[in-house]
C-alpha cells in the first residue's frame, strides 16, 4: 500500500492525534477505495454509496470485522472532520465560532453550574473536562481560542480523540460530551448541532460481577466494627456507594424496616429494605453519632450540608439531629463552596478500601467492589423468587431492561449445562 495516499488527510489525522502515524495510511487507503467505488456508482446518493461500500467490504472473506469498522471510521473522519463541512452533503452548515477567554469561560461555567444547583461532584467533573478540552484545542490542534474561537468541529475532534487515541469507555466519552454541551449551551450560548457523526466509543454488553452467598458470608467474616455495618447495609439494602454515604438520620425508618433514598441517581427518591440483621448495630452506631453531634454543637459547630433550596426553606435544619449524616466523617472540614466548617459524610474511598481489604483477606479472586454488593443484592433476590418489577423499584432503575441483566446472571449461575467432557467421562457402561 503506498504510504502517501491522500497525504493531507494523513497529516490531518496525525497532527490531531486521531490516528497514529503507523495507522494513518490504512485510513487513507479506505477513503481512496471509497472514491474508486464512488466513481463506478455515481448514480447513488452519498449515504447509499457509503452503505453499499461497507456492505461490499463485509462480503469479502479476506476483510476482517475490525477492518470494516476501521473503514467506517475513516469515512467519518474524512467527510465530517477533514473536509470541515465544506464539501460533505451531510454537514452543510457553517460551524458556529465563538472567540473566548478560557479562564473567564471556566469561571462563568462554575457560576452557571451553581445557579442550576448541580452537585459539587458534577461541577468538578465538568470543569475538568472543559479544561482538558481547552488543553487539547491549544496543544493538539494548536488553535488559539482567543483569536480563532471554538466551533462544533472542535468538539467532534475532541470526542473522537478520546475514543480513538485515549481509548476511553463509552460512559466516559458521554460524560465529556455532557460537559461540553453545557459549556456551549449555557456559557457560550451556541448550539453544537449534529454530533451523530462523531466517532463513538463502543461498549458491548457486560455482565456484572456477582458474589455467591457463601462468598458474601466469607467477606463479612473478615471485617468488623463500623466497616462491617457499612458493608452489610450496602448488601442488605442494595444501595449505591454515594446513596449510603449521603444517608441522613431521618431516612432510616426502624418501625417499617425501610431506608429512604433521597435524590438518588436521576434525582429520584425511593425506598428500599432495612435488614433486620443490622438494626441493633445501627441503633448503637446512631447513639455514638448523636454524642459526636452534641459535642460539635457545644463547640460551636454541628452544621451539616443541605442543598441551597432546603437550607433557605429550613434555615434551622442544618443543626437538627434528623438531618445529620448516618455515617459522618471522623473530622470536621471546610465546605469548598460556602467556606463553613462542617462535618461531611464518610469518604467513599474509606468504604472502597474496606471492601477491597475484606475481599483480599477472604481470598476472593473476583473483582469485588462496592457496586458488586449491589449486584449481589439484586441477583440473590431473584434467586429467592422476588419479582423483577419489585427488584427494579428497590434498585431505582428507570427501565426494567436495566434490571433484566440479572436474569442472565442467575441463568448462568443456576442453569449451567453439563460439559460434553463431563458427559463423556460420566457415561455409564452398558
Amino acid at each position: 500500500m503506498p504510504n502517501r495516499i491522500l497525504p493531507e488527510f494523513q497529516d490531518f489525522l496525525i497532527s490531531r492525534s486521531l490516528v497514529s502515524a503507523k495507522n494513518a495510511p490504512f485510513y487513507a487507503h479506505w477513503v481512496s477505495r471509497f472514491f474508486a467505488f464512488s466513481n463506478i456508482n455515481q448514480e447513488l446518493g452519498f449515504n447509499l454509496k457509503v452503505q453499499k461500500f461497507l456492505n461490499q467490504l463485509k462480503s469479502q472473506k479476506k476483510i476482517a470485522d475490525w477492518q470494516i469498522k476501521q473503514a467506517e471510521e475513516a469515512l467519518r473522519l474524512y467527510f465530517h472532520h477533514f473536509l470541515n463541512g465544506k464539501t460533505s452533503t451531510l454537514s452543510p452548515e457553517e460551524p458556529q465560532k465563538r472567540a473566548i477567554d478560557a479562564s473567564k469561560a471556566l469561571c462563568d461555567m462554575r457560576q452557571a453550574l451553581r445557579i442550576k444547583h448541580y452537585s459539587y461532584r458534577t461541577e468538578r467533573s465538568y470543569l475538568e473536562w472543559v479544561e482538558r478540552f481547552f488543553d487539547y484545542t491549544s496543544k493538539i490542534k494548536k488553535k488559539d481560542v482567543r483569536a480563532a474561537g471554538l466551533d462544533p468541529d472542535d468538539v467532534r475532534d475532541f470526542l473522537s480523540y478520546l475514543a480513538m487515541t485515549k481509548k476511553v469507555s463509552s460512559s466516559t466519552q458521554n460524560q465529556a460530551f455532557n460537559a461540553l454541551l453545557f459549556l456551549f449551551r449555557d456559557v457560550l450560548k451556541a448550539e453544537l448541532g449534529d454530533m451523530s457523526k462523531t466517532v463513538r466509543a463502543k461498549r458491548g454488553q457486560k455482565l456484572p460481577v456477582v458474589l455467591s452467598p457463601e462468598e458474601i458470608q466469607s467477606l463479612f467474616k473478615h471485617i468488623k466494627g463500623l466497616n462491617l455495618l457499612v458493608l452489610q447495609l450496602l448488601y442488605g439494602s442494595g444501595l449505591r456507594l454515594l446513596e449510603l454515604a449521603r444517608l441522613r438520620v431521618k431516612d432510616i425508618d426502624f418501625d417499617q424496616n425501610l431506608v429512604f433514598v433521597r435524590g438518588g441517581k436521576g434525582d429520584k427518591d425511593r425506598t428500599t429494605i432495612l435488614p433486620q440483621t443490622v438494626k441493633g448495630m445501627l441503633k448503637k452506631h446512631l447513639d455514638e453519632v448523636k454524642q459526636l453531634h452534641d459535642k460539635d454543637l457545644s463547640g460551636g459547630y454541628g452544621e451539616v450540608y443541605l442543598p441551597d433550596a432546603l437550607e433557605r426553606k429550613y434555615p434551622n435544619a442544618v443543626k437538627e439531629w434528623g438531618w445529620q449524616y448516618v455515617f459522618p466523617s471522623s473530622k470536621l472540614s471546610v465546605d469548598p463552596r460556602s467556606g463553613k466548617i462542617r462535618r461531611h459524610h464518610i469518604s467513599e474511598k474509606t468504604i472502597q478500601n474496606a471492601v477491597k481489604e475484606a475481599a483480599q483477606k477472604a481470598g476472593i479472586v473476583k473483582h469485588a467492589s462496592v457496586h458488586t454488593l449491589r449486584h449481589s443484592f439484586a441477583t440473590h433476590l431473584l434467586m429467592n423468587g422476588v419479582n423483577i418489577r419489585e427488584i427494579q423499584n428497590l434498585l431505582g432503575h428507570k427501565h426494567v431492561e436495566t434490571t433484566m441483566i440479572y436474569t442472565h446472571v442467575i441463568r448462568d449461575m443456576i442453569s449451567v449445562p453439563q460439559s460434553p467432557l463431563d458427559s463423556l467421562y460420566n457415561k455409564k457402561p452398558l
